[in-house]
């Protein structure tokens, strides 16, 4: 078995780490190559560029937070990934720095179990091109830098649902509703749940709230404005500027993510450690 490594280089934390994996990694004899962009910040030879590791590798390792996770997830395509916190909140790397042996072990042994989560596909023409992108947690189209508050128009199957005075349209899986989503007042929705949200950022109507929808929806998004380009984001990253009447086409991908669970923490207490929900607090704290 072969490990791919993907580490947060901004934390110090996440390349300590890292250089502890690989002393247990070869007191083994264990298998493992990095990304070019990890391994020159670690200083090691064994590493290929990130977009050929899902050929090389069986599974991946995450070193970092959930947007490190998120990184990696777009390159591990189905292959597993153990995800490891060494970040903040961490709903999607479930596992601690001090978890993260007995998750391998778990992995080595055959004995660990799989959280499989819907990916969401985005599709938009780029020239003469159609380009498709993949996000695990969202898909947003925002104003950005544009001086006034465009319309953003959805169609639910082709058929139009509503057209949104706002400062951007957030997509979000159950995976991502507690993300950008729940930031801008969207729920939560448990994981696996087949279903996606729609939340508008700060619309300008006070009825205008967050829409859930079944996940077998195609969901297309288009802005009504006289000029101006609006940044389309996928998990965070720009991937094109919409121009006005250009629309993105989003719906369920076909390929799923594969998270290595972490059996001995469930959803509840995920929301329970993560949300502080149940948990009373003192005066200015």
């Amino acid at each position: 078995m072969k490990f791919a490594i993907v580490v947060n280089i901004n934390r110090h934390e996440a390349t300590e780490l890292a250089r502890e994996l690989m002393v247990w990694l070869q007191e083994r004899d264990l298998d493992y190559v990095f990304d070019t962009t990890s391994a020159a910040k670690l200083g090691v030879s064994n590493a290929a560029e990130i977009e050929r590791l899902n050929k090389l590798c069986d599974i991946f390792i995450s070193l970092g937070g959930d947007g490190t996770l998120l990184f990696t997830s777009h390159y591990s395509v189905t292959k597993p990934v153990i995800g490891i916190n060494v970040g903040h909140l961490g709903f999607l790397a479930e596992f601690s720095k001090e978890e993260m042996y007995g998750a391998i072990e778990k992995v080595l042994e055959g004995t660990y179990s799989i959280h499989d989560r819907t990916q969401l596909e985005a599709q938009v023409s780029i020239g003469s091109d159609t380009k498709y992108f993949t996000a695990l947690n969202d898909v947003v189209v925002e104003k950005g830098a544009y001086p006034r508050i465009p319309a953003f128009i959805i169609k639910l199957d082709g058929e139009q649902l509503s057209s949104y005075r706002a400062d951007g349209i957030i997509i979000a899986t159950s995976t991502g509703s507690t993300a950008y989503s729940l930031s801008a007042g969207g729920p939560v929705i448990a994981p696996k749940s087949n279903v996606f949200v729609i939340t508008p950022i700060c619309p300008h109507m006070l009825t205008v709230r967050p829409l859930v929808i079944s996940d077998d929806k195609i969901i297309e998004v288009s802005v009504d404005a006289p000029d101006g380009a609006f940044p389309l984001n996928c998990d965070g990253h720009v991937r094109k500027m919409l121009m006005p009447g250009e629309a993105v086409t989003v719906k369920k991908s076909g390929e799923m993510i594969n998270l290595v669970a972490n059996e001995n923490r469930n959803y509840c207490e995920i929301l329970r450690s993560k949300l502080l929900w149940g948990r009373e607090h003192k005066s200015g704290i």
